[in-house]
């Protein structure tokens, strides 16, 4: 069965009012209340008609999660509870199915949550629309440009931790499915002044906090930074470090996400190199020096950083110098040089931070545009998304050029929300057949007007300021509107010419004042032509030009002296004069959709809702006025369809189904409640309500009869339920009934068949027992009649054997005692076995001399038995030792002295241990053979009988002799040139030699040896001949041998004596024919 679909609306289950059109009576003070009621129950979001309030709640809330996003998807805008993701999925759809360009709005002063709102909106899109490698390529690059651009847009205010410092405006790209494809971003009057000066409490942008913190040694070193955030003038300390943010892991995560959008590793560098070389340069200062013409010029005090900087970008240390202590000005064919004043070359320092900081920052926005935009030339459609500072206004007149220009441009913004929400209402009226009203509101157009007038607009006159001859000053700027816009009914001086503000104390001299949409606002004029100049030297432009740094070059292309043009730039208030206007012309056409972003409180904390100050953003947002202009004519419409789901139980004609069309049943039921014709129209698709309070009164019935439908159900339900037990009680009574009754004659049937089967078996067992009786006496008597004839024929064969039996009798007896004494022997062997050890010499005593023989063989036979298993124990490696050892055994035991001694001692064979030892790599380089011998013997010197240490190596097939010291090779011998070993039978470590006469090894004779491990040697010598020649080494035991030396045999003797040092054996040379040697 299908699962139903659950009916809801923004009516149901509502805190407050969800759509402010809505709320009734509409004033100021019952819109904060109800945006106040919905804070406090963790509802942010309030609608006004398709505008989304947004109130920053500072704390994380579960309602982003993947579910929610499923909840929104594809559902209709008031079907759920206000929400972003209502009005993203409102856009993305009408833009997928219907072919709608849309444009995300959204305003909001600092820290009233505008960027992360706009995250919301594109972490939406990106989960609802079409996946694969590519697209999810192009949604990972849209998402991470966010990370890069808030590093070097954004900074910590007094309002917010992350407060945007730009404005931006993204155009995502879909193709037909509604897959994105690539992006646009836009930036609007980046706040470069923050670059050099910071208010208390604030801080730079966040990029140069998160190098210093979060770059790694290696590359401050490169950039020649250090992390002590003091070191930089530019960097504000008193609020260096903020709460809750780790610059360090946000540097990390800035670096990827570079990497994702396609930043080259030498552009992360080159960009990183300029952000190193702004921070230096506000640590160049500067000291007065006087010329010979008393002129005023200055000098670099510490030229240290000033080094760094032309080493980080490639500029000529020189040429840089003189860029900050001269100035050039150029008028047709005429260059004059003019020397700079201490205040003149700080500003032309702070001018020239400022525009490479802006400039890489707009570089740095196209570079972004270069990796996310479209690679297809199909259609496409765009989703544009507004990120931009809301109206600003700050207390005790510290509004300066900055503010005036964000001011103007929501002028603009909320102009064109205006005409556009009026133009939609107007062409819904006209698409519903309903007649329209004309709708009083305040046109804001008069406010643009006075701005941006190009004959006497503010913006204008500030220009001609700039660009007019003579002395130009913020007061000749200030006097100059007091003529022109003296008249104007939105503007105020204290110097104006209209005599009602002379005395109006609380406008400063030197500052003016307009009459926004959002209220007054009073400015500053200090900094105005400044500002709005902008001016960077040419000098300094032309020292960048010629850098050797690539991107730093290409950021100030006027400075090549080719391509100069005397033309002044455009200012920045014209410039962003027309960025507005390329963005109005953009966005009407567009569909809008708002984001209205308040923040409630300055604290940056959760649950605290101040009242004042979000009156004060209502104010200036004019929510209220976009209310009255939504709610002028109708304030509520429905589709038919839904209303007549919705209030359907009002009617007893339309409940529970209606059968017809929705409109005729939604006129049944608005006559059956007697409204009145004047309360709502109907258009073509559409019910239109024009006062709230006839939607709440339909909410209020609707409410009333669910209650009474709910005891209607509840009645019917409890009538159903006490049904079904009863009929459910009764089925079990008869159920139970009958398997009762079954039960008992089952019993009863049981009981007879247990009491027949009794009377059965005693019969049975009277009458078995009466025939077991007559079978036994049968029995008795057939028995007694067979033994009285076995006794019988006993009696006659005894008589007739009798004479037989004394002949064989011991015979018998004898075979039988024999037999019982052997089984008992070996039963009690079993008992008294020795343990399994070979060594173990208890055997049990023989108990008879008569089975000695057995007893001996028996001895064998275990000791043999055991001996097996022992040896089945052995690995390969135990067995070739045991093997060594038996050999050993065979040739020297009872022969050897020294045999004894070497009994417990393992054969090791490799005693240097040549391959670890990197002394003797020599000497195991020529050697490719397996070695099985490796030990210092003793040679004995022919000549003398004196000792020299050898090397003596055994393998497969050679034998060999090498010095101890250099590991080099004296002699080799094959095995197959060896003839014989001797030895004496005492217990000395000497043995000679023999070598084959004839043989190229025996040209010097026999060798005669001393060794620790003779026994050893000279079995692994034996058993390795043995297997190579398949003949036996002999081996010659005696106390007197002959040894060949050269040409002359040598008799070896050994004599027992007492020596001089201690038991070890000597040798001396006795004449030519005698070596004695004298064992102790």
């Amino acid at each position: 069965m299908a699962k139903m679909e659950v009916k809801t609306s923004l009516l149901d289950n509502m805190i407050g009012v969800g759509d402010m059109v809505l709320l009734e009576p509409l004033n100021e003070e019952t819109f904060i209340n109800n945006l106040k009621k919905r804070f406090d129950h963790n509802e942010i979001y309030t609608y006004i008609g398709s505008v989304v309030i947004s109130v920053n709640p500072y704390r994380s809330l579960p309602i982003y999660s993947p579910e929610k996003v499923e909840d929104y998807r594809n559902r209709n805008f008031y079907e759920l509870s206000p929400h972003i993701f209502a009005l993203s999925d409102e856009a993305y759809r009408s833009l997928r199915d219907q072919d709608k360009d849309q444009c995300i709005l959204i305003t909001g002063e600092s820290g009233a949550g505008k960027t992360e709102a706009s995250k919301l909106v594109m972490s939406y899109v990106a989960a609802v629309c079409g996946k694969g490698a590519e697209v999810n390529q192009v949604k990972e690059q849209l998402l991470q440009s966010n990370p890069v651009l808030e590093a070097f847009g954004n900074a910590k205010t007094v309002r917010n931790d992350n407060s945007s410092r730009f404005g931006k405006y993204m155009d995502i790209e879909f193709d037909f499915k509604g897959d994105p494809l690539g992006g646009v971003i836009s930036n609007y009057l980046l706040e470069k002044s923050r670059v050099v000066k910071q208010p208390r409490g604030e801080r730079n942008f966040h990029v140069f906090y998160q190098l210093l913190s979060g770059a790694s040694e290696e590359l401050l070193n490169k950039l020649t930074l250090e992390r002590d955030f003091s070191r930089y003038n530019y960097l504000s300390l008193d609020s260096a470090k903020v709460n809750g943010v780790d610059d360090a892991a946000n540097f990390r995560t800035v670096r990827n996400a570079m990497q994702i959008v396609g930043f080259m590793d030498h552009e992360a560098e080159s960009v990183l190199e300029v952000v190193a070389a702004v921070l230096k340069l506000g640590n160049i200062e500067f000291k007065p020096e006087s010329r010979v013409n008393g002129l005023d010029e200055s000098k670099i005090k510490d030229k240290n950083e000033l080094k760094e900087i032309c080493e980080l970008t490639g500029i000529d240390q020189s040429v840089l110098e003189r860029a900050f202590s001269f100035r050039t000005v150029e008028a047709k064919q005429e260059k004059v040089s003019t020397t700079l004043n201490v205040a003149q070359a700080y500003y032309a320092r702070d001018a020239l931070a400022k525009n490479l900081y802006s400039r890489l920052f707009s570089w740095l926005v196209n570079r972004i545009n270069e990796s996310i935009k479209a690679q297809t030339k199909v259609r496409k459609k765009v989703m544009g998304v507004l990120d931009i500072y809301g109206f600003e206004i700050f207390e005790n007149a510290d509004n300066s050029f900055e503010q005036f220009i964000i001011n103007y441009c929501n002028e603009k913004l909320q102009q064109i929300f205006i005409e556009l929400t009026l133009k939609e209402e107007q062409e819904e009226y006209i698409r519903e057949g309903i007649e329209w009203t004309h709708i009083d509101y305040f046109n804001n157009a008069i406010i643009c007007d006075l701005i941006e007038n190009n004959t006497n607009g503010i913006l204008a006159m500030l220009d001609e300021e700039c660009l007019r001859p003579g002395t130009v000053t913020d007061e000749t700027f200030l006097e100059k509107l007091n003529q022109v816009c003296a008249t104007h009914q939105h503007f105020e001086s204290r110097m104006s010419k209209s005599s009602r503000f002379l005395n109006d104390t609380s406008l400063p001299h030197s500052c003016f004042r307009i009459q926004h949409y959002a209220g007054k606002v009073l400015y500053q004029v200090e900094g105005f032509v400044d500002k709005n100049n902008d001016l960077l030297y040419r000098d300094l432009s032309q020292a960048m030009w010629k850098a050797s740094h690539a991107l730093i070059k290409s950021l100030f292309p006027e400075g090549n002296p080719a391509k100069i043009n005397l033309k002044r730039p455009p200012t920045a208030g014209s410039q962003f004069k027309a960025s507005v206007a390329t963005l109005m012309k953009n966005l009407q056409t567009k569909n809008p959709n708002y984001i209205r972003c308040i923040k409630p409180n300055d604290k940056k904390a959760a649950h605290i809702f101040n009242e004042a100050l979000v009156c004060h953003q209502i104010r200036y947002l004019g929510l209220l006025e976009n209310v009255r202009v939504r709610r002028a004519g109708y304030a509520f419409r429905q589709a038919y369809e839904p209303c007549l789901e919705r209030y359907k139980m009002l009617c007893k004609q339309t409940w529970p189904h209606w059968k017809g069309p929705a409109r005729a049943g939604v006129e049944v039921l608005f006559n059956e409640l007697e409204i009145p014709v004047e309360e709502y129209s109907f258009g073509r698709s559409k019910i239109f309500i024009r006062n709230p309070r006839t939607l709440f009164k339909l909410e209020d019935l609707r409410k009333q009869r669910l209650e009474d439908l709910a005891t209607l159900i509840q009645k019917i339900y409890r009538g159903w339920k006490c049904r079904t037990h009863f009929l459910l009680m009764r089925k079990s009574q008869i159920v139970i009934a009958a398997w009762y009754r079954r039960y008992a004659q089952q019993k009863r049937y049981q009981q007879i068949k247990s009491s027949a089967l009794v009377i059965q078996s005693y019969i049975r067992g009277w009458k078995a027992r009466k025939v077991l009786r007559e079978l036994k006496h049968q029995k008795r008597c057939e028995e007694a009649a067979t033994t009285i004839a076995a006794y019988w024929h006993g009696t006659q064969v005894r008589r007739e054997y009798r004479k037989f039996f004394r002949a064989n009798a011991g015979k018998k007896i004898y075979e039988f005692t024999l037999q019982r004494i052997v089984q008992k022997y070996f039963l009690e062997m079993k008992n008294k076995m020795p343990s399994l050890s070979p060594i173990d010499k208890n055997w049990p005593s023989r108990p008879y001399l008569f089975l000695d023989s057995t007893h001996k063989e028996l001895k064998r036979i275990f000791h043999l038995w055991r001996c097996k298993k022992y040896r089945d124990q052995f690995t390969d490696q135990q067995k070739l030792i045991y093997e060594e050892k038996l050999e050993a055994s065979e040739l020297f035991k009872d022969k050897k002295a020294l045999y004894p001694s070497s009994v417990g001692q393992p054969f090791q064979g490799a005693y240097l241990e040549i391959n670890k030892n990197p002394k003797y790599k020599k000497l195991k380089d020529a050697i490719e053979e397996k070695i099985i011998i490796a030990e210092v013997v003793n040679k004995i010197n022919r000549a003398n009988g004196k000792s020299t240490s050898r090397i003596f190596l055994l393998t497969n097939n050679n034998l060999l002799l090498a010095d101890q010291k250099s590991g080099q090779i004296k002699s080799e011998v094959p095995l197959v040139d060896v003839t014989k070993v001797s030895m004496s039978s005492q217990n000395d470590g000497f043995f000679a030699i023999h070598l084959k006469e004839g043989s190229e090894a025996a040209s010097k004779g026999d060798f005669l040896f001393s060794s620790d491990h003779l026994i050893e040697m000279a079995t692994k010598l034996y058993r390795t001949t043995l297997s190579q020649t398949k003949q036996k080494l002999s081996i010659e035991i005696s106390d007197e041998f002959l040894v060949q030396f050269r040409q002359d045999k040598v008799c070896v003797k050994f004599i027992q004596g007492n020596q001089k040092n201690g038991s070890v054996p000597t040798c001396k040379r006795k004449n030519n024919r005698l070596l004695e040697v004298a064992v102790p």
